[in-house]
This record gives C-alpha cells, sequence and structure tokens, in this order.
C-alpha cells in the first residue's frame, strides 16, 4: 500500500504543486525534476516513477515553475534553461522533504531529465548531506558547470544511442564528475526514448540505481 498526498512546496514566493507518494516501509523516495517544456505529469516520468515505486520508493513529481511561469515559458522559452532557478527550486523541494514529518528520515535520490538533469546535480551538489544518489535521463549534465566537480552523489547517466550530440555531452561533463559515475547508452534510442522498450529500460536502470545507493548502501 502507499500513501498519496497533494502537496504544495514554497519556494520564494512560488507554489509548485506536487504529488508525494510514498509507499509502506519505504526507506528512500525520489525527487524528480522534469526537462524542458514539461511538468509533473510528464508521462515518461510518471512511467519511471511507478517503476521505482514498485521497487517500494517513494517518489516525488512536482512543477519547477509555478503557473504564470509556466504560462511565461511557454510562450518564450526563457525559463526551461534557467538552471540557477530550476536547481533552486529542487533543493527547495529537498529542503521540504528533510522536515516534513513523512519523508523527514528517509534517504533522497534526485531523478532528472534534460535540463533537469542539470538542476538535479546542482542540488546534489548543495545538498550533500541530503542527496544520496542522482539519476540523468536524457540529460544535459553540462549545464551543470562548475557544480559537477562537488557533486558526492553516485551519479547515473543514461542517454539514447541514437542522440549523439547528448552522448557527447554526457561524455563530457562525466569527466567532470568525482563522484562515482557510469553512462549507460541505451541502443538505437533517440532523445524522448519513445522506441518499444526504451524507457522501460530507463527505469529499470534507474531503479537498480536507486536501490543499490539509497536501499542497499
Amino acid at each position: 500500500m502507499s500513501a498519496t498526498s497533494e502537496v504544495t512546496i514554497r519556494a520564494d514566493g512560488a507554489a509548485l504543486e506536487g504529488t508525494l507518494v510514498v509507499p509502506d516501509r519505504a526507506t528512500a523516495l525520489v525527487a524528480f525534476a522534469h526537462g524542458s517544456g514539461s511538468s509533473r505529469h510528464s508521462p515518461r516520468n510518471q512511467l519511471v516513477a511507478a517503476t521505482l515505486r514498485q521497487a517500494g520508493l517513494g517518489t516525488l513529481l512536482f512543477d519547477l515553475l509555478d503557473r504564470d511561469e509556466e504560462e511565461l515559458d511557454s510562450r518564450t522559452g526563457r525559463l526551461r534553461f534557467d538552471i540557477a532557478l530550476l536547481s533552486a527550486r529542487l533543493i527547495s523541494a529537498i529542503d521540504w522533504l528533510a522536515v516534513d514529518p513523512r519523508t523527514a528520515e528517509r534517504a533522497v535520490g534526485c531523478f532528472g531529465a534534460s535540463t533537469g538533469a542539470a538542476a538535479a546535480l546542482v542540488a546534489a551538489s548543495e545538498r550533500p548531506d541530503r542527496v544520496g544518489a542522482v539519476v540523468s535521463r536524457g540529460g544535459r549534465p553540462d549545464l551543470g558547470g562548475e557544480a559537477l566537480a562537488f557533486v558526492e552523489a553516485p551519479t547515473l547517466l543514461i542517454v539514447g544511442g541514437a542522440d549523439p550530440t547528448v552522448v557527447e555531452l554526457n561524455e563530457r561533463a562525466r569527466t567532470e564528475l568525482r563522484a562515482p559515475s557510469e553512462l549507460e547508452v541505451i541502443p538505437g534510442a533517440t532523445h524522448l526514448f519513445e522506441e518499444p522498450g526504451a524507457l522501460e529500460r530507463v527505469a529499470e536502470l534507474a531503479r537498480k540505481w536507486f536501490v543499490r545507493w539509497l536501499v542497499e548502501r
């Protein structure tokens, strides 16, 4: 059984809506940072989250932008690459998890997609005592910049083999990481992992990584 709650996270005056699901006896949970132009309703992140919950991990899917900001971003595309803003929002969520009685005692991981991957890595560098593992799906970890060298959380980078530019960017970013890291290239998969079985493979890799570093550590 799982307890599901609609939550609101306050961050610098913004009210960020989210869904928190905590399975019975969960010892860890994963906060999701969605990618460019997406939201907590992303079907790709929803699929990964469901797989994590089947393994007994809790999940927090929330919007990195409030409604007014989402409207602005839909017109201009300006905020989706504002890594400082996105990472600050994720840090606010991590801090919220640290004090909420439903989650305060549980280990935390971050799952980031696209630009959300950079936000996850920056957040991990800022909260090394809270973030125990990071997974990036089709991400832009390179946008994390100098923060990459300060990430202590073991990091898994997952990219599609048919997304060569992003593969190269992930390879470069990995050289900046000092934490334990692995790069998984899914053959034939494009940026959104829309090919049959590709996203399921992402979910399984993420499940194993989070269980390894958050549960079995």
